[in-house]
């Protein structure tokens, strides 16, 4: 089976790089470029999971996660948040909005496929309740 994500951020290079770490897992992605296309493509197509920024223009991503969470259709799919962010106000106001998890910039792909598996493969029904704060590993640099 494959699962859908829909990928929503104003960075080309960001959505391109979530792409190719999901698709390599199998996933199916779709791309939207700010909040209000990303919830034109939600309501157009109904996704296993959204990961969306948060700063984008025309809409942001909080104000599309609150608009999706009105929806029956998504009043429970994951969430995930994308920032740069991690002040732990951002992320209670991402809480707050409906996100399920809020996933520090830069992106490490291995951890983010763990939190997708987690909400995917092993979601109970308190999942979207929870919001968990994700922090990208540090490497040494040689």
């Amino acid at each position: 089976m494959t699962w859908s994500i829909l990928v929503v951020d104003d960075s080309a290079a960001a959505r391109s790089q979530l792409r190719f770490a999901l698709e390599v897992k199998g996933a199916r992605v779709i791309e939207a470029e700010n909040g209000r296309e990303g919830l034109w493509r939600a309501q157009a197509e109904l996704f296993d999971l959204i990961v969306s920024d948060v700063h984008m223009p025309v809409m942001d991503g909080l104000q599309m996660i609150q608009e999706l969470r009105k929806r029956p259709a998504y009043a429970t799919t994951p969430i995930f948040v994308l920032t740069s962010d991690a002040a732990a106000t951002r992320a209670s106001e991402g809480k707050k909005a409906g996100a399920t998890a809020w996933v520090v910039k830069p992106i490490n792909p291995d951890l983010l496929w763990k939190a997708v598996e987690k909400v995917l493969f092993g979601r109970s029904s308190s999942s979207s309740a929870k919001i968990t704060t994700l922090r990208p590993t540090r490497t040494e640099s040689k």
